[in-house]
């Protein structure tokens, strides 16, 4: 019979490439991981693994049971908060992920409101930029993720539960003493000449593409995914940069103008979570405290 605690070492195998290191991941010894390993595959009948050296890599076979695995492990730990919940724990565990503009928005005031209703519930934090959230959520890394997205990409959370948050208009920030710093709004194309200090990943893409509509493609001299290092960058004179209005609210802006972009070039912000876990009520509290938060 195959069982979860199975499925958790052949992931921890696979994820690492050798048994030592899902010893490691799982805070157990080398013997017990091979001794699991041993009673796994005797119970699917083929072998799961194939040792080359050092490197210890997964059949055809052990490849179709890892598919299968993260989905059966997300199962069961929603199946385990709810039945913790209708017990009358009255607790629960949800591990979020954000992107660092929502970690320092959003997040608190959630959190703090969560807590106030819920005195039980536990929450931990990590940040991860989209689309690495989402691939978390999916993975069973985390319960709940806050991303964002730009127009376009609309399918990418077909799987997922997604509850929206807000719409985020991107804002232009030149230094002081800037040509158009005097302005009240700036359209991308009046900074082709300028040097440019681009943000995280995904932003510096849609940076790019966004210029390149414009007809030019920036000339980018700095990229940082640190927003204070971005408006600090601006304000000594070093570039222009166009951010999100909420990586701003928690940055003091000084030295630095900001101009709504036109014309408007916005991001829309959710929460996702799977739908196994939507049904979870700590995840269900900390989803609707964030949309609470969005609104405030």
């Amino acid at each position: 019979m195959i069982e979860a605690r199975h499925l958790r070492v052949l992931r921890a195998v696979a994820a690492t490439g050798s048994f030592s290191g899902a010893a490691r991941e799982l805070g157990c010894t080398q013997p017990a991981v091979s001794q699991q390993m041993r009673t796994l595959e005797s119970a699917a009948r083929t072998p799961l693994l194939v040792r080359s050296g050092r490197e210890t890599r997964l059949t055809e076979a052990g490849q179709v049971l890892l598919r299968h695995a993260t989905g059966i492990l997300a199962g069961l730990t929603a199946a385990e908060e709810e039945v913790a919940a209708i017990a009358g724990l009255r607790a629960g565990r949800v591990r979020l992920v954000s992107f660092p503009s929502g970690s320092s928005t959003l997040v608190p005031p959630a959190l703090a409101a969560l807590r106030a209703a819920h005195p039980g519930t536990e929450v931990s934090l990590v940040e991860a930029e989209p689309p690495g959230s989402a691939v978390m959520l999916r993975d069973g890394e985390c319960d709940v993720a806050l991303a964002f997205r730009y127009s376009g990409s609309a399918a990418e959370w077909d799987d997922l539960v997604v509850r929206p948050l807000l719409v985020d208009r991107l804002v232009g920030l030149v230094p002081d003493g800037h040509r158009l710093a005097g302005g009240r709004s700036v359209a991308i194309g009046d900074l082709a000449g300028d040097a440019w200090i681009a943000g995280c990943p995904r932003c510096r893409t849609h940076l790019v593409d966004a210029c390149e509509e414009a007809g030019f493609t920036p000339r980018i001299d700095f990229a940082t995914d640190d927003y204070p290092a971005v408006v600090g960058l601006v304000a000594a004179g070093l570039g222009v940069a166009v951010l999100p209005e909420l990586a701003l609210k928690a940055v003091r802006a000084e030295g630095v103008r900001m101009l709504p972009v036109e014309p408007a070039v916005h991001r829309e912000v959710v929460a996702l979570t799977l739908p196994d876990m939507a049904r979870v009520p700590a995840v269900a509290a900390t989803l609707e405290q964030l949309v609470l938060a969005a609104a405030r």
